[in-house]
């Protein structure tokens, strides 16, 4: 499987969100000498509802991987992805780094399902956890907002039906409803409201006031029960607010019947139809396709859907995600938003100069550089989302095309040679052939003895490798069995009774209660030793904040005997006591981090390990390390420094005050000065 530029994983439905990446450009800016302009006031009191409301059908790829798969590298995702919902969520939205300074974007995420938040689904099921600065697990497409828009979320942001309900609940056994019925409408709808308008306010990245513009994305199904107390709530909205400052977007699949070449538009037809029926009109139609819509199929749409042919855009394939917001400027898509928000007086040609560098340089990748990643989720590639994503932004930083090989670490036990020979041969052809090996985090004992022979494999064979969290605690204790000669050395996790216990429980979590139990968040991670590799491409700094997500950790009592034996611990936490860092000094890259570099790592600012792993893959590496040197292709490779920072504080509960009814009753003042707020909704044809 091949990830560059674009990506399987980028198939699925980076298509809108690029949308955004035009409007930053045009507020950002206007015309002739006069610069940058005051977006805030642009925008004053403009709320753009993106409804992202997807058609039924045969998913679609958007991009071509070529031939010639590999064995092993094809997953089965239709076995253990998501419920298949026709077209899914996008999940790209890029920042210009120089305008975010003068247009904020704030997204909350509305997600139907029960569950509080995203911490204790299965990976097969939901994707990967993405984990937040203040410890938030959400969703892997609010990890998506933070990767191109390249700021820092909280909890807040992510608001599921389990957190609505048990906010209203409470509010009810406090009798703060004062011995009323506690209904759907208006007590459920009411919530909803009020907590995007409260997390909208909040300021973005530390900057001082709410966002300019604050995007909203409701996931679901349209038709489904749980999504209907959102789509009420978006409704009575949009009346609140009034036209000119709600937009929706309609996104849609259009299908083509592979024996007669046909694109057909019933699915959006009917998509359109229940999505009035709702109460919520479209605006724009974006329509996912394979090729380009035809003119008649535009007018087509046009005349069913009561949507100008102006307002209608097609988000056909390419060949790699950069392209589409040169495909999105092509058809004039950001006009038809300045149209529908009143805001024709800004700018009407987006900013994308930077985007096309992209493009272009992902289109003339070609020295490949191969990484196997051993895991145990690896039948759903979405489980490993950053880290797939963290790879990409630095192989492009080292100019180098890469390819990903997924070894499932099962298949590389003893075991599966007489279980599956084929397998179990096809797996180590895999782990043999890399440039580079990537042990990434997990839970439970399946697989582990793979993980471990892989650790060893790359420390005997001087092959890079970089282990996460658990890949980390793999290393420790192949290294402790391997050449410390402890045999019995292992985690509590896999062996309660251990008598080498070199990973232990951490004393804070809680082994009856899963969810927000673990070392979460943002944490900071102080460098012991100056002249190490992680300290170099880090930028030669004394610490760095990242993320966790882990019950389980390096057991101190063993630390000395460890590095007697060679194995340095380079990163510690402020009390000396939790291992954040590893590193064998005697291999040329053998690293193991307990945090999740992937969760910061940015299109822009790829994470240092990651780096340093795909560098010293392709032979870059001391490139990296000497901040003086350029690289081996004559391009200088940027330094990447930590992109840490003040963590934002979520706000406990919700403001007092009255409760909205979308009766028209409330101030258009309590909403920030601009919103862009977006919701994404599936459509069963």
């Amino acid at each position: 499987m091949e990830y560059w530029a674009h990506s399987d994983l980028d198939r699925d439905w980076l298509s809108f969100y690029n949308f955004l990446q035009v409007l930053e450009r045009i507020l950002g800016r206007q015309d002739g000498p006069g610069g940058l302009v005051e977006t805030s006031s642009l925008v004053a009191e403009r709320a753009l509802l993106l409804e992202l409301s997807f058609g039924g059908g045969d998913e679609v790829r958007v991009g071509d991987r070529g031939s010639g798969e590999r064995a092993g590298e094809r997953c089965d995702r239709k076995q253990h992805r998501r419920p298949p919902q026709g077209v899914r969520t996008p999940r790209h939205l890029h920042k210009n780094r120089c305008l975010l300074r003068f247009l904020h974007l704030y997204v909350p995420n509305c997600y139907p399902y029960l569950n509080t938040d995203a911490g204790t689904m299965s990976p097969f099921e939901h994707g990967e956890v993405f984990v937040l600065d203040d410890g938030g697990e959400v969703d892997l497409d609010l990890g998506n907002y933070e990767r191109f828009l390249d700021i820092k979320l909280t909890r807040d942001n992510n608001i599921t039906t389990g957190k609505i309900y048990q906010f209203v609940i409470d509010k009810e056994r406090r009798g703060d409803y004062l011995g009323k019925t506690v209904q759907v409408v208006p007590h459920i709808t009411d919530a909803i409201q009020e907590w995007l308008e409260r997390v909208a306010m909040i300021p973005v990245d530390d900057k001082e006031g709410p966002a300019d513009v604050c995007v909203i994305e409701l996931g679901g199904t349209i038709g489904d029960i749980e999504s209907m107390p959102f789509i009420e709530a978006l409704g009575q909205f949009s009346y609140r607010v009034g036209p000119g400052n709600f937009c929706l977007v309609h996104v849609s699949l259009v299908p083509v019947l592979k024996a007669v070449g046909e694109q057909k538009t019933k699915p959006t037809q009917h998509s359109v139809r229940g999505l009035r029926g709702l109460g919520l009109t479209p605006n724009i139609l974006a329509c996912r396709c394979e090729k380009p819509l035809d003119v008649n199929v535009k007018e087509k749409l046009s005349q069913f859907c009561h949507v100008p042919v102006a307002n209608i855009v097609t988000l056909h394939d390419v060949a790699n995600i950069w392209h589409i917001p040169l495909m999105l400027k092509e058809q004039k898509a950001h006009k038809a938003l300045l149209k529908l928000l009143n805001l024709r007086g800004c700018a009407q040609e987006p900013m994308l100069q930077e985007w096309m560098g992209r493009a272009k340089l992902c289109d003339t990748l070609h020295d490949p550089v191969r990484i196997a990643m051993v895991g145990k989720y690896t039948g759903l590639s979405d489980s490993y989302l950053s880290v797939l994503k963290a790879l990409l932004h630095a192989s492009v930083a080292c100019r180098r095309k890469l390819i990903v090989d997924w070894v499932p670490s099962s298949d590389l036990e003893e075991t599966t040679a007489l279980e599956a020979p084929d397998s179990h041969q096809a797996a180590w052809a895999l782990l043999k052939g890399a440039d580079g090996i990537l042990v990434p985090g997990g839970f439970g004992d399946r697989g582990v003895q793979g993980k471990i022979l892989a650790a060893k494999y790359a420390r005997e064979n001087k092959v890079p490798f970089l282990g996460i969290c658990l890949g980390m605690q793999i290393a420790v204790i192949e290294f402790a069995r391997s050449v410390m000669n402890l045999k019995e050395a292992n985690s509590t996790e896999f062996d309660p009774n251990t008598s080498t216990p070199v990973v232990i429980f951490m004393p804070e979590g809680s082994k009856t209660h899963m969810g927000g139990t673990m070392r979460l968040g943002s944490r900071r991670t102080y460098f012991q030793i100056a002249d190490c590799k992680s300290a170099k491409l880090y930028g030669n700094v004394s610490f760095v904040d990242e993320r966790h997500r882990h019950r389980y950790e390096v057991n101190p009592s063993f630390v000395q005997e460890f590095e007697k034996a060679g194995l340095a611990f380079v990163g510690k936490d402020e009390t000396g006591q939790r291992m954040e860092i590893i590193e064998l000094p005697s291999h040329p890259y053998f690293l193991g981090v307990q945090f999740h570099p992937e969760f910061k790592s940015r299109p822009w600012k790829p994470s240092a390990v990651f780096v340093g792993l795909v560098a010293a893959s392709c032979g870059q590496l001391e490139n990296n390390l000497d901040p003086h040197s350029p690289a081996s292709n004559g391009i200088i490779i940027p330094r990447f420094y930590p992109n840490g920072g003040r963590v934002k504080k979520p706000a406990k509960s919700l403001p007092g005050g009255k409760l909205l009814h979308g009766n028209g009753i409330g101030n258009g003042n309590e909403w920030p000065a601009a919103c862009l707020i977006t919701t994404t909704t599936s459509d069963v044809v």
